[in-house]
């Protein structure tokens, strides 16, 4: 996935030591918040929709296998089902950092343990530090330690790997191999406590880009390997090796346990690699390394940390009983006389060792965009290699595989079917635009330690595997197929629910266009077409006429134009699409390819008669009206607008604290409220209301309209509201049902209103939070009850209700459970009791917010317990060291 997470309002975290304390995984649930108790599911787009960065066999219990996404989260198989199943949908909003899984580790020793080091940006994008998440029981509950920086999970590199190690010999031993400078860590009590290992002597110098804030960041260190066999249970392992991003001395060796640490001798590096391409970088980044049952250290290498772009690269095997190097890269292909050739414009990525044959291995290339990736396979440690596809006489490929991708339909990426039954396939087609590819960004590939006719491997949109990997050496056809059932790991940017028969939901998602889905249980088979986007970042139907709906996004460039096909209409309720013409970029050309017309967000008038387009680039807003395009000059650029839901005249707007309204179809539009808390805000209104129109202020709650802006009426009690949706009212009510993700009483969460924002009710629970959940909700205006939610990274998720009884919690010192909320031990001091009850608690918290934000205000007495630092100011320092205490990360303030 590469849709960015943008925070509204950052959050303070505090260091309170270098060596890092444990704590239990927070769920910031607040005792007085009342909850109705909801069914929550993934409506199923199937297949994974993002990419898998890793997956991590346990190697003494059979069947336990997990995976690590990049910012979606981890997850289980089933071993009866062999379906995927999440184990860190407790995550809550404000920390949707933690669902970048940078590294997994299961215990071989003690299988029930599990470890996730959990953060998915190192740069600005976030405020907080990565965590080690611990498990004793298979990841149902976690505990979990802060480290002093930040983990990449979605950063350049992050298929490398694993990072995160155990010790077999000593499993209360962990090492961590980290990025940004920040080294080797390790922990000797079972990932409670971590120390820098101050003896590692080099911190890695590899950087991406420089030029460019995401790929600035030093790649660090690598992987992490134990030769264990070498060592005796009970005792640390001796021999340890880790991967530098560092050229010079890619691999370093301890054999003292850990103690001291030296460069691997005799090991290759940029100036005695082989070179396979002159355009390339020198070759030195190590990917992967295993090491067999024989003491052979097997590594991967690329000229770059991938996944995007690898242009050279290696393999080599280091026999750690001789202390000899032997380079073992695949060839590209043979000559007429059969001869190898090195033609490589791709590195290597992905390594498995079969644990049944130990001189078996299988390697993916990392990054072969054209014609596709390859797979190699060796039975004799190296010496010879077997391509899962080989090039035939030009134009054509030779196929040992065959595709099953009727999981995950849609993996096609609506071309026709032509790289799916093996064999001698012949014409362009199959070099330029193969269906389905066999992979891309494979930088993780593993055979199951238990059978090797199971191998699995990562893609950037799903998993692939296979049941019957040695045929491969038999001549016969290896099956491939879709092996990511379960996991929904998409970054959804758009939902619309149109009363339309045959269609449940509409989906705009990330990185593969999006969807009409026809059924929650059952994937769709194609994205939305003519044309495909590549994010469908807005869409909206006419509420009069439900069948006319309009998507915008973005896309590549037309090959001989200088026009992206980034807007399409349908007319039968999403069954078939077409481009909206004439091309935007024909009435507004663009300077540059960077600034053609894309992307932003649209509102359709109510009858369908035209619609105005909200873009994200210099364009600004446009009006598409009697087949043409007319420039919006009276809104800003990238204002948020909808369509009033009755009149088809009227239109809405949001930008700069500002209100606007249009009366004439959306070509004009005037301001009508002026100075408004939110800066900015995704209006929506409300379907059989005309000038209807609720204001979600993402860190000043919510307002709404009921005469088109005239007047502006704030709710009570929501503080902030990032988006707003509705669905069928509740018997006996007037007034659709409400739904936000927002936050009251200090809970952000998922809520539900049935009185018009008189009063919420919680519908999600502290194991269903999702990470971040800031893009679109919508109810189902046919179905009570029911809510669709976009997350950023768990695809969609759903909810109904399972009864209609509301609950309201009483306070209560938590259990261990999935997310459990420490409870701190009363104070002497009265510093943090900020409501005056003799307990520090979330009431406190909240109240604290609510003086902040200018809703309530302070007695002087609640105001000097509110000055917690004692600098004479109550701020957001304050508020920030009393949610560190109350989460448990200082004891004390």
């Amino acid at each position: 996935m590469n849709i960015k997470k943008i925070k509204n309002i950052k959050i303070l975290f505090l260091i309170a030591a270098f060596a890092c304390a444990s704590l239990l995984t927070p769920s910031q649930s607040v005792n007085s918040a009342a909850s109705v108790p909801y069914k929550w599911d993934n409506v199923k787009i199937g297949g994974g929709g993002g990419f898998v960065t890793g997956i991590i066999y346990n190697p003494t219990e059979e069947g336990l296998v997990y995976a690590r996404t990049d910012m979606g989260g981890a997850y289980i198989r089933n071993k009866k089902t062999l379906e995927w199943e999440p184990l860190t949908d407790w995550v809550a909003p404000d920390e949707w950092n933690l669902l970048g899984c940078e590294s997994l580790a299961t215990d071989p020793v003690e299988p029930n343990r599990v470890y996730i080091a959990a953060g998915t940006y190192t740069n600005s994008w976030t405020s907080m530090n990565g965590y080690i998440l611990r498990s004793e029981d298979y990841g149902k509950t976690w505990e979990r330690t802060e480290l002093p920086f930040k983990f990449g999970g979605n950063m350049p590199g992050r298929s490398i790997g694993e990072r995160l190690a155990i010790d077999p010999n000593s499993n209360n031993i962990l090492y961590f191999a980290a990025r940004s400078g920040n080294g080797l860590w390790r922990s000797t009590d079972y990932g409670k406590t971590w120390e820098k290992v101050e003896s590692f002597p080099n911190v890695g110098n590899y950087v991406e880009d420089p030029n460019f804030e995401y790929t600035a960041d030093n790649l660090g260190l690598c992987f992490v390997v134990f030769d264990s066999d070498k060592g005796t249970k009970g005792t640390p392992t001796k021999d340890i090796y880790v991967g530098v991003a560092d050229k010079k001395n890619p691999l370093y060796v301890s054999h003292d346990a850990g103690k001291t640490w030296k460069p691997v001798e005799g090991q290759p590096t940029e100036s005695t690699f082989k070179r396979h391409n002159a355009d390339a970088l020198t070759i030195g980044i190590p990917h992967h390394a295993v090491i067999s049952k024989k003491g052979i250290l097997y590594i991967t290498y690329g000229d770059r940390g991938g996944p995007y772009q690898c242009q050279d690269g290696a393999v080599y095997k280091y026999d750690t009983n001789t202390g000899e190097w032997t380079d073992i890269t695949p060839p590209s292909g043979y000559d007429w006389d059969g001869s190898p050739k090195y033609e490589n414009y791709y590195g290597f990525g992905g390594l498995s060792v079969d644990a049944q044959n130990p001189d078996t291995i299988v390697v993916s290339t990392l990054e072969s965009w054209w014609p596709d990736d390859n797979i190699f396979r060796s039975t004799d440690g190296g010496k010879t290699w077997d391509a899962i596809w080989e090039h035939g006489s030009w134009p054509s490929r030779n196929l040992k595989y065959t595709m099953d991708i009727s999981k995950a339909p849609w993996l096609s990426w609506d071309k026709p079917i032509n790289a799916a039954s093996g064999g001698l396939i012949t014409g362009m087609e199959i070099m330029d635009s193969p269906s389905p590819k066999l992979g891309w960004m494979i930088g993780d590939i593993e055979i199951n330690p238990f059978n090797s006719d199971e191998m699995m491997y990562v893609t950037g949109a799903t998993i692939y595997g296979t049941k019957n990997l040695t045929d491969w050496d038999k001549g016969k056809y290896v099956n491939i197929e879709v092996m990511a059932t379960g996991i929904e790991q998409t970054a959804v940017l758009s939902l619309i629910c149109p009363p339309v028969d045959g269609v449940e939901l509409i989906s705009g998602v990330g990185d593969i266009c999006g969807f009409v889905h026809k059924d929650l249980k059952k994937g769709p088979e194609l994205m939305m077409n003519n044309p495909v986007f590549t994010n469908t970042t807005g869409l909206d139907y006419a509420e009069l006429n439900p069948n006319i709906i309009v998507r915008v996004g973005t896309r590549d460039k037309e090959r001989y134009e200088m026009i992206k096909k980034t807007v399409a209409m349908s007319k039968d309720g999403g069954k078939t699409w077409s481009e909206v013409q004439p091309n935007v970029s024909y009435t507004f050309p663009a300077a540059s390819e960077d600034d053609i017309a894309q992307g932003g967000t649209v509102a359709v008038a109510a009858d369908g008669s035209t619609f105005v387009w909200s873009t994200s680039t210099s364009q600004g807003v446009l009006c598409y009206v009697n087949g043409g395009w007319k420039a919006v000059d009276t809104l800003p650029a990238g204002a948020d607008v909808c369509s009033d839901r009755v009149n088809p005249k009227v239109f809405y707007a949001y930008a700069k604290n500002t209100f606007y309204v249009s009366e004439d179809g959306g070509l004009t539009f005037k301001p009508v409220q002026k100075g408004l808390e939110s800066p900015t805000s995704k209006i929506k209104a409300v379907p059989g209301k005309e000038g209807h129109v609720w204001i979600p202020g993402p860190s000043t709650g919510l307002s709404y309209t009921t005469d088109g802006g005239k007047t502006i009426n704030k709710v009570k009690g929501i503080t902030r509201c990032d988006v707003i949706g509705f669905g069928k009212a509740k018997d006996g009510e007037d007034y659709l049902a409400i739904y936000i993700c927002g936050e009251t009483d200090g809970l952000y969460a998922v809520y539900r209103s049935d009185d018009m924002a008189k009063s919420w009710v919680r519908i999600n629970d502290d194991q269903h939070q999702y990470g971040s959940i800031n893009y679109s909700i919508t109810g189902d205006l046919r179905v009570y009850g029911r809510v669709f939610v976009a997350t950023n990274g768990r695809g969609i998720v759903y909810g109904e209700p399972t009864s209609g009884t509301v609950t309201t919690p009483t306070p209560s010192t938590p259990t261990k459970t999935p997310a459990p909320t420490p409870t701190p031990t009363p104070k002497p001091s009265m510093k943090g009791d900020i409501t005056l009850d003799g307990e520090i608690n979330s009431i406190d918290y909240a109240t604290l917010k609510m003086h902040l934000l200018g809703i309530t205000t302070l007695t002087p007495e609640q105001l000097a317990n509110a000055d917690i630092n004692d600098d004479n100011d109550v701020n957001s320092i304050d508020y920030a060291l009393l949610k560190s205490y109350l989460l448990g990360i200082i004891k004390e303030f």
